[in-house]
């Protein structure tokens, strides 16, 4: 796959994205880049060989979200009418979220600096953020008078507490990576040169998995957000009989009797 608006490989089952528009502080608003990033998603769910997705971004900025020059100018996805607006949002920036959310393996944000409106709800959207001391977060909508309009109402609250969203949208400040940390926005918070470093060690324990359970798992604790108790366990039950007839688990078994490190093939 070629791309102009992000950089994208993949080593030892961990998929790196880098959104690559600093000249526009990787704004996530635009066509390009949201079909480059909704593509990077597909990609990832149709090669279980893919353990880990793992989003980065080119200095200074992470994203700053929406282009506000773009607003200013009602231009790309801010130009039309009410209805029209209200579809631009449904199928540009809150698509290209929910692909991001509907990505099938782990998923880590490595936040370099600004994460700010859809920016914010971009991290939020991944299963784990780790933050350089440079790193700012702000769900500022407000500030420019909007809504919310990135799923953070619904993504936030379950992160932090309906308290510390509350506050956090109604006062649309900004933060920095130690209150994000403090707030549990964010799993760790490292020294800027170690962002990315970090973010692989993490990266690389999950990829270390058996990857038809570690999708499994990620599924299951998607579902069990949504479901009582026994859906979740009876759901559990389920996963489990699967995995009981996979070769990895076998593998698994095998390794640990044998004191030596297991080779998953995804079966």
């Amino acid at each position: 796959m070629e791309f102009k608006e992000i950089l994208f490989h993949v080593e030892e089952g961990v998929a790196t994205l880098t959104l690559n528009r600093p000249d526009i502080r990787n704004a996530i608003t635009h066509e390009e880049i949201i079909a480059e990033v909704k593509a990077v998603c597909r990609f990832v769910n149709e090669n279980k060989n893919i353990q880990v997705l793992l989003f980065s971004a080119t200095d200074p900025a992470f994203s700053s979200g929406g282009n506000v020059k773009d607003m200013k100018d009602k231009k790309g996805m801010f130009y039309g009418s009410p209805a029209e607006i209200m579809e631009n949002y449904r199928h540009n920036i809150q698509d290209v979220l929910l692909s991001v959310y509907n990505v099938e393996a782990p998923t880590i944000a490595a936040v370099n600096g600004a994460a700010i409106g859809a920016g914010c709800g971009l991290a939020l959207m991944c299963d784990i953020r780790i933050a350089s001391r440079k790193a700012m977060f702000g769900e500022t909508f407000l500030n420019v008078g909007l809504i919310p309009g990135d799923g953070s109402a619904f993504t936030l609250p379950r992160t932090i507490g309906m308290g510390a969203a509350c506050e956090l949208i109604f006062t649309a400040e900004t933060i920095d990576a130690e209150t994000a940390l403090q707030m549990r926005l964010v799993n760790h918070v490292v020294d800027h040169e170690q962002l990315m470093p970090k973010a692989r060690e993490i990266a690389a324990k999950i990829a270390s998995k058996p990857p038809q359970a570690l999708r499994l798992t990620k599924r299951l604790l998607r579902a069990a957000q949504f479901a009582t108790l026994p859906e979740t366990m009876d759901k559990a039950a389920g996963y489990q009989a699967l995995c009981h007839f996979t070769e990895d688990h076998m593998e698994a078994l095998s390794a640990m009797f044998e004191k030596r490190a297991p080779k998953y093939a995804g079966r």
